[in-house]
């Protein structure tokens, strides 16, 4: 038993040493960031620009972007990108080409995303999933597939924004397939990179506080949609149902919410600069403890608890 014990403590030493190991010469490496906006890739942005990085942040709006430059440093570069429009992806694309010429681009981190309407399945239609899965995961794949020739001449890193929604889908909507769809696209990449020496990498935050998880923005869309069903499902849910639903998800972000976002762009930098970076980061208290363990567990379970 000792012996065994003195093994797993020595693996454990040795995955910690490993783990904390970091890349040479990164200074002045070009990064791609998507949604930069707000959240996670405004403050990757500005976190990688001061490190040093030739940071490319693609902001949604001109407000946006005009926000970010204001802050970071003249190395910094904006460019306006909507990840649905496949013509912007390949014009973003061209231009990121000929500004990392032979270099190639070092980190692209698949960011941008949305939340999308969440109700139950009979409230929604298919526009209503449609949107998420174009945004979060088909923009995702497009902006990855555009700029993968410049990652495997960087022999660079791929950083996709999954989620623990992309394990266990725990509200109905078009967001969690969307993300179950990343976690499977990371997946592929990541077997199909390998020989190519482009490590990939998939983050799964828990809930932090960010314009995606605003609960009321979430609650006010919710509404719109209860007050445009049908007289027969309102009646089959019951008119007290909305007000429980809405008091049970304030609850639950309560008890969730992550309010500092910095861990999530930790692991960000970690996947960029770390020598043996991880498969999969999850990131976040209610993550670590409840959601992740949740997944693995047996179908009833997840059923009875959720």
């Amino acid at each position: 038993y000792m012996l065994l014990f003195l093994g797993i403590v020595s693996l454990w030493l040795h995955w910690r040493a490993r783990d904390r190991m970091k890349v040479t010469n990164l200074t002045g490496k070009y990064v791609f960031i998507t949604g930069c906006d707000t959240g996670f890739g405004n403050m990757a942005a500005k976190v990688f620009d001061k490190k040093g990085f030739r940071v490319f942040a693609s902001c949604l709006t001109e407000t946006g972007a005009k926000e970010l430059q204001a802050v970071t440093s003249k190395q910094l570069q904006t460019v306006l990108l909507d990840v649905r429009d496949s013509d912007s992806i390949k014009k973003v694309a061209a231009w990121v080409k000929a500004e990392v010429q032979s270099e190639g681009l070092w980190g692209l981190v698949n960011n941008a995303g949305i939340m999308g309407p969440s109700g139950p399945t009979d409230w929604l239609d298919i526009e209503h999933f449609r949107e998420p899965i174009e945004v979060n995961l088909i923009g995702l794949i497009n902006v990855t597939i555009n700029m993968l020739p410049l990652i495997k001449k960087a022999k660079g890193r791929i950083v996709n924004m999954s989620s623990v929604a992309g394990c266990l889908a725990f509200s109905g909507g078009g967001y969690s397939p969307s993300k179950f769809g990343v976690e499977g696209f990371n997946d592929s990449l990541r077997r199909d990179m390998k020989a190519f020496g482009v490590k990939v990498c998939c983050i799964r935050p828990g809930l932090f506080k960010t314009a995606l998880s605003n609960q009321a923005r979430i609650m006010k869309e919710k509404e719109v949609i209860w007050n445009k069903l049908p007289l027969d499902i309102k009646k089959q849910y019951g008119e007290e149902y909305f007000q429980k639903d809405a008091a049970q998800k304030e609850k639950l972000s309560k008890m969730c919410l992550n309010k500092d976002i910095s861990p999530v762009v930790q692991c960000m930098e970690h996947a960029l600069t770390s020598l043996h970076p991880r498969a999969h980061y999850v990131v976040g208290q209610d993550a670590k403890l409840f959601w992740n363990p949740l997944s693995r567990m047996p179908a009833v379970i997840q059923d009875f608890l959720l």
